[in-house]
């Protein structure tokens, strides 16, 4: 059999049938390996759920608990707010708000304040209608920065000739938001608790998180049973072309 597949006749497609089968093997391991990250992503958020909320500022290392809950005291600089596009309530289209509340110590912790409409609030100065003035207490969860999309690494445009600032951003980029920033950003955001349906904006949200194990397991499966079927199949299909030669192609 070893020496039919290597024979001169077989042996590109022994080859290829080889090649082919560790891709498969190797997406399996792949999937896997999703979801085990699932998996970990799953009983995170669960343990982070489970916690009593604890209060800013603090000194644990906050961007090991994101959606733990959160408190915070402080006042908003709203000088220093910038606003995240392609935002949706329902369907319609607008910003998230993300402002920097200076705490106790002096430094100070993004806060995304909620959504509002596009409809006249693509300037800095059209969101102070939703100012809100003086000490402020909120609860909300731990988020963390984000630097680009999930597909396709979208990113934040860079700063044009004599630019200092964005107002508007793609994603809530800490690390880039600081450089224009005075004050000194906690590595994470607080994304607010929603509020009630009649809400006036800007309209707080958290996202829904789906606990499932997601298709992993079975793609696994899948892929792993493609790499038998080459593996044992071929041999079989080869051995029967050789035991009957006149049928081969």
């Amino acid at each position: 059999m070893i020496a039919n597949l290597l024979s001169r006749k077989w042996l590109i497609a022994t080859i290829l049938v080889i090649l082919a089968a560790l891709v498969c093997i190797r997406l399996g391991f792949w999937q896997l390996d999703r979801l085990a990250q699932r998996r970990a992503s799953n009983a995170h958020y669960v343990l982070m759920k489970s916690l009593n909320p604890f209060k800013l500022p603090a000194s644990e290392d906050l961007k090991s608990m994101e959606y733990r809950s959160v408190t915070a005291s402080g006042t908003y600089d709203f000088s220093e707010q910038v606003a995240i596009r392609n935002q949706y309530n329902g369907n319609q289209y607008g910003y998230r708000l993300l402002t920097p509340l200076v705490l106790s110590d002096g430094k100070a912790v993004m806060v995304d304040r909620g959504w509002v409409s596009a409809d006249g609030n693509d300037q800095p100065a059209a969101w102070a209608a939703y100012n809100k003035d003086g000490l402020v207490d909120l609860k909300g969860i731990i988020r963390l920065s984000r630097e680009k999309a999930d597909l396709g690494g979208k990113t934040d445009p860079q700063l044009g000739p004599g630019q200092t600032r964005l107002d508007i951003w793609n994603f809530p980029n800490l690390v880039r938001i600081q450089k224009q920033t005075k004050y000194q950003l906690l590595p994470v955001y607080i994304q607010l608790d929603p509020a009630q349906l009649d809400s006036p904006p800007p309209i707080p949200s958290q996202p829904e998180v789906d606990l499932t194990e997601g298709p992993h397991l079975g793609y696994a499966i899948q892929w792993f049973s493609f790499a038998t079927i080459l593996l044992i199949g071929y041999p079989f299909y080869v051995r029967k072309q050789s035991e009957n030669p006149l049928s081969s192609p």
